[in-house]
Order: C-alpha cells, then sequence, then structure tokens
C-alpha cells in the first residue's frame, strides 16, 4: 500500500529533469500519473515508466505558455482518471533571443520579461485554476508548486527572480483562500540541480572549466558543497502530497543541499 493509492497526481513539465523524477517518486507511492510538456516522446518514455511500476499514466502534449491548452490538458487529465487530487506546478526555466543582453538591466528585451515572468508564474495560475475545481468538489487537493533558490534571494535574471518570488506570493494566498476546503498548497525550491535546465556543458565552457569542475564551482553555494540530482526532489514533493500532509500549507519547503544557508 502507498501513501498515494487511489490519487490521480499532474506533473506539468514532466517529461523530464525535477518533473519526471517526481512523476516517478509519486508513482512509486501509488497514484495514478499524468504528464505534459511540448515534447510527446520524452512524456510517452516517462508513461511507459509509471505504467512499469504497475500505475496508469497519461502523457499530454501542451504548451503551457498557450493558455488554453493548459485548460485543455487539465481537462484531459479529469477526463481520463474521473478526478484530479494532485498539481505539481513544475513548467519553468529562462528563455532567451539573442543572449545575455535579453536580461541585462540596462539592455533588456521587454518581450522576454513578459515571457518569462508567463513562464515561471503565470502558467502556475492558468494550470491552478483549472485544476481547482475538481478538488474543492472533492473536499481535498494537493498543489505544489516548484520554486527556486532564487524565490528567496537574488541571484537570478530579474525576470526569472521576479517571478519566483511572486509565485511564493501565490503559494501563501493561494493557500488562505482554499484552506476551508481541504485543499493544500506548498510551494518546493530546489537549488542547483542536475537537469538539462542548467546547461552543465554551457556553464562550464563560460566557466572556463569542465563539467565536474563547473558542478564543483555550483555547489560552493550550498553546504553539501554539491549539486543536487532531480530524484532528491521526489520524496518531499511525495510527502506534500499525502493525505497525512494536511497540516502542511502555506509553507516553502527547500530540498537544495543547504543553498546560501
Amino acid at each position: 500500500m502507498g501513501r498515494l493509492d487511489g490519487l490521480v497526481a499532474y506533473v506539468t513539465g514532466g517529461g523530464r529533469g525535477i518533473g519526471r523524477a517526481i512523476a516517478l517518486e509519486m508513482a512509486r507511492d501509488g497514484a495514478s500519473i499524468a504528464v505534459s510538456s511540448r515534447s510527446k516522446d520524452e512524456l510517452d518514455e516517462v508513461v511507459a515508466e509509471v505504467e512499469a511500476l504497475g500505475q496508469q499514466g497519461l502523457a499530454v502534449r501542451a504548451d503551457a505558455m498557450v493558455k488554453d491548452e493548459c485548460f485543455a490538458a487539465v481537462a484531459a487529465v479529469a477526463d481520463r482518471f474521473g478526478r484530479l487530487d494532485i498539481l505539481v506546478n513544475n513548467v519553468g526555466g529562462v528563455t532567451f533571443r539573442t543572449g545575455p543582453a535579453d536580461h541585462d538591466p540596462f539592455t533588456h528585451n521587454d518581450d522576454i520579461f513578459a515571457e518569462n515572468l508567463t513562464l515561471n508564474l503565470v502558467t502556475h495560475y492558468w494550470t491552478t485554476r483549472a485544476a481547482l475545481p475538481h478538488m474543492r468538489d472533492r473536499k481535498f487537493g494537493r498543489i505544489i508548486n516548484i520554486g527556486s533558490g532564487y524565490a528567496k534571494t537574488s541571484g537570478g535574471t530579474l525576470s526569472y527572480t521576479a517571478a519566483k518570488h511572486g509565485l511564493v506570493g501565490l503559494t501563501r494566498a493561494l493557500a488562505a483562500q482554499v484552506a476551508p476546503l481541504g485543499i493544500t498548497v506548498n510551494c518546493l525550491c530546489p537549488a542547483w540541480t542536475n537537469t538539462r535546465l542548467i546547461n552543465l556543458p554551457a556553464m562550464a565552457k563560460r566557466m572556463g572549466t569542465d563539467i565536474e569542475g563547473a558542478k564543483a564551482q555550483l555547489g560552493a553555494d550550498s553546504l553539501l558543497k554539491r549539486i543536487l540530482e532531480p530524484e532528491e526532489l521526489g520524496p518531499m514533493a511525495a510527502l506534500l502530497a499525502a493525505p497525512e500532509s494536511a497540516g502542511i500549507t502555506g509553507q516553502v519547503i527547500s530540498v537544495d543541499g543547504g543553498y546560501r544557508v
């Protein structure tokens, strides 16, 4: 018996990295899993892994930057499983047009600023808006927003850091408003994690070192002196999704190796 037996979890950006790791951890705990992203091949691989664990899976191709596709993806999950209990808002990242100048405070591309706010904050709102009625009707829900070390500090680009700080505000405001309905909302914050998002080969080139050297430099920001693996986020996400975690809401929880403590 798993903690999440009988529950349905939907993970955005679930084709790789942290999203994939969380989806598989929740499947191990007994949940049926839906994952979405723009890359159908990656989603199909995750679903195959979910099914190998003995759980039902669903791949939904959706562009999180398109509001209608966010709502349609949630509808597809509810249609397939008849319910939606757990939402993990994992999609995010940093987009560029030409290079670092796009994010420089003196040369910032205004469209890029708005685009990154949408990617890292507004998409979470859209998907949550679509999911909330399904949770309200069952008087149960778990919403987990994936934040960042930059949700609590400076250091990232203007738009990314602003969006992640905004995500903390969204988490707390929503938690207060839906608490009477049996719905919890929390923000899970990783720091440097070994995913394609940080692009270690490019990072190493900029640092004038190799990949192991880049990992060491990035890890120096944390007490553990290393970057984390995506799988290290899974157990905390599964805990926050479990019925027995009803007393945890409105919280910003870090799994980051002691980043900038």
